[in-house]
């Protein structure tokens, strides 16, 4: 048997991990073939690939991004694209397919096997915004950094009393913002799921300043401010409709300015939240997801995704999966409120 592989949409701590589990388990516990398809939903399309074995996965478990490449490929904005994969899979001889990605790869997943094409799903995103799974892997790594850089924020900010905005990853999901804002003592904390009032910001700010310390506003890219939209960084649209966001950290560092007299700055983390060596939880979340990925395979259940249910390593169906975004539940974000000036 064959199997292929690809990894679609963002990069993201983790990856090379679930291919190392998905070609150890399936060479060493089935004996069969696995074939990568390189980035993204673009390999099978255009039949470019790479035979992954042992060797080429012996050193991988560490290195952040992903060994195949990635894009943000949609087979079904691409004339003739289903019937293509359907051809290259046959050519290749690719019994079935494991697709590694977020909601937009995970739903072209879902559509390919409506489709009759075989496919078993690995939840991958930064955000943790994936419906029926409690995590995905890469979020743990991001939450990390995006602390890490608060608290080295943090002295700087202090020794010259200036308020610093700090700008995280999260579109329509706040989880990356609210994780690392209470991890890091963050003085305000702001998500897409909530929109914020300017005014309320800059008191919590100013209540900081009076105590004498420098406050630190944690502030999601989807974030947005009542009455207003989100801040585009480009309004031009990839080709699953989304649209690039960023600019909300700038554009609050200068409100708090101008409206407090203090010094603010805003710092935009980025992909540097994407990058680098996973945690050792992403490690071992990514290894669990790759084998049970294959078990899936192994016994023709195709369809499905599989997901983390408190400790346990369960499959859910890609309609289920891909339903809606799992976002910010406000009650948890109240629970942060008591932290905010």
């Amino acid at each position: 048997m064959r199997i292929g592989v690809l990894t679609g949409g963002g990069d993201c701590p983790g990856l090379n991990a679930v291919i190392r589990g998905v070609v150890r388990k399936g060479v060493e516990a089935h004996g069969w073939e696995v074939l990568g398809f390189r980035n993204g939903w673009q390999g099978p399309i255009e039949n470019l690939t790479r035979p992954i074995g042992l060797a080429d996965v012996e050193d991988i478990l560490t290195r952040g991004g992903t060994i195949l490449g990635s894009s943000r490929t949609n087979p079904y904005k691409v004339e003739g694209g289903v019937d293509k994969i359907r051809q290259v899979l046959k050519e290749n001889g690719v019994d079935a397919l494991i697709a590694i990605g977020g909601e937009d790869t995970l739903g072209v997943a879902k559509r390919l096997t409506d489709d009759g094409i075989g496919v078993v799903g690995v939840p991958k995103t930064i955000d943790n915004d994936l419906g029926a799974t409690d995590y995905t892997f890469g979020f743990d790594t991001a939450v990390h950094i995006a602390t890490e850089a608060i608290d080295r924020l943090r002295t700087t900010a202090e020794s010259h009393h200036r308020a610093l905005v700090v700008e995280v990853m999260g579109r329509h999901a706040g989880w990356i913002a609210l994780h690392s804002g209470l991890a890091g003592g963050a003085n305000v904390i702001l998500v897409p799921e909530r929109e914020f009032n300017v005014e309320q910001v800059v008191e919590w700010v100013e209540r900081r300043f009076e105590r004498q310390y420098a406050p630190i506003i944690v502030v999601a890219e989807g974030a947005v401010p009542q009455g207003g939209a989100e801040v585009l960084h480009s309004g031009e649209k990839d080709a699953f409709g989304h649209v690039r966001l960023g600019g909300v950290g700038t554009w609050l560092a200068e409100e708090i300015a101008e409206r407090t007299g203090k010094e603010s700055r805003a710092v935009v983390l980025g992909h540097v939240q994407r990058g680098g060596i996973p945690t050792a939880y992403d490690r071992v979340l990514a290894t669990r997801f790759g084998l049970h990925a294959v078990d899936a395979v192994a016994e023709g259940d195709f369809g499905v995704m599989v997901a983390l249910k408190g400790t346990d390593i369960v499959r859910v169906k890609l309609a289920e999966a891909t339903a809606e975004l799992k976002t910010v539940p406000l009650e948890r974000y109240q629970e942060a409120e008591v932290f905010f000036g």
